[in-house]
């Protein structure tokens, strides 16, 4: 049985940004990015719906 995709922000460009801390293609932190797949629905959605706002303080 296969199990459902994890939505991921990853774009595959990985450069964590020494101002910020976030990763420049995905605006998550290492510790997100890490821990992507063991974290559940709601927070991996938290997570997502702050992104937008992350990269306007220039993450991305």
């Amino acid at each position: 049985m296969n199990s459902p995709a994890i939505d991921s922000p990853c774009v595959g460009i990985c450069q964590i940004d020494k101002a910020t801390r976030l990763c420049t293609g995905c605006a998550r932190t290492l510790h997100e990015i890490a821990g992507w797949v063991q974290l559940g629905e709601a927070e991996r959605s938290r997570i997502m719906a702050e992104l937008p706002a992350r990269r306007g303080k220039g993450a991305a």
